[in-house]
């Protein structure tokens, strides 16, 4: 997810009462949850460090615990010599915690996915429900943060211990509407994929499909699907019935040769393949050999603010490796 919706996300945990758990509370949550994007720098590497490294030993479960210890002992250490109220790792860890383990969750809930088992194990799980760049879910945490600051203004003889309470329930307030969000999400979700798997496309049974969530409009999905002749990309409507097959956008799959079956087994595309959900290939022959495009057509049906990657390899007319590489395939905001 965005940084400013992890930032809101960690926000609202602390008002909801980890704020009372130890001093400091608030600017240690952001710490430890913001820290685990400490891995989009990967990019810097290229394409390749990129794909090894984002949403990896950052986002898995023993990452978030471990960088919970870190962040939880330099405050400890920092608010140790406090004269009444001395910072206790306990308290200090658990709160941390609880913001790292949110930030894996919430980006659990987009498209690209995490390695939650990293790193023994290279699977990457994504619930593909919210955008990653989602206004709806702005606009709940903002609300829930907001409102309460909101209604102290207006009521001037508010107390001090009512503004806390006033505060912890506005925030627990936008957690529940956030995960009321996620579970609607998740029926319209499993209505996108029912709808995907229930046509024929081209004379063609569906082998596989994927619903991905467009960020203002919680009703319109982007489905992909795969055929045994070709991958589609089409609009997918939950309510009403403007789902139309017909229209989808056709990628045909290559014929099956030496060249492509050569192109997947360099360690880009091995690499690539590890992740990628819906890979497309395009293969092309000139004087100068045999060029092989990989991309993962996840990338093209939705905008993530997030680097999309395809493998690039070339080969001679022997079908001998020639180059192979990892690329960006977009700009930053696709």
């Amino acid at each position: 997810m965005d940084p400013v919706s992890q930032a809101l996300l960690a926000l609202a945990i602390s008002r909801a009462g980890f704020n009372r758990l130890t001093r400091l509370a608030t600017p240690m949550i952001l710490v430890a949850s913001l820290a685990l994007d400490i891995d989009i720098f990967s990019y810097i590497g290229g394409a390749r460090a990129y794909l090894m490294w984002r949403c990896t030993a950052t986002h898995s479960i023993p990452g978030a615990v471990a960088i919970a210890a870190v962040v939880a002992t330099l405050f400890t250490i920092a608010g140790r010599k406090h004269a009444t109220m001395p910072i206790r790792f306990g308290r200090a860890f658990t709160v941390c915690l609880a913001g790292t383990l949110a930030h894996v969750a919430f980006d659990l809930c987009g498209s690209y996915g995490v390695k939650l088992l990293w790193p023994f194990s290279g699977r990457w799980f994504a619930l593909g429900l919210i955008a990653m760049l989602d206004p709806w879910v702005l606009f709940v945490l903002l609300g829930g943060i907001l409102v309460p600051a909101l209604f102290r203004l207006i009521t001037e003889e508010i107390g001090a211990k009512q503004k806390s309470r006033t505060a912890a329930r506005g925030a627990i307030a936008a957690l529940v509407l956030l995960a009321i969000y996620a579970g609607g999400r998740e029926i319209l979700y499993m209505r996108a994929i029912q709808m995907l798997e229930s046509r024929f496309y081209r004379g063609e049974a569906p082998v596989s499909v994927g619903a991905f969530p467009e960020s203002t409009n919680p009703f319109k999905w982007d489905g992909v699907v795969v055929t045994g002749a070709a991958l589609l990309r089409v609009d997918v409507p939950v309510l009403g019935r403007g789902f139309d097959p017909f229209a989808a956008q056709v990628f045909f799959k290559p014929a099956e040769s030496a060249a492509l079956e050569a192109a997947r087994a360099t360690p880009s595309a091995s690499l690539f393949l590890s992740f990628a959900r819906f890979p497309y290939a395009h293969v092309a022959n000139d004087d100068a050999g045999i060029h092989v495009e990989i991309n993962d057509l996840r990338f093209s049906v939705h905008s993530p603010p997030t680097r999309a990657v395809r493998a690039e390899i070339d080969l001679s007319s022997q079908n001998q490796i020639v180059r192979e590489k990892l690329e960006f395939a977009g700009n930053w905001w696709r």
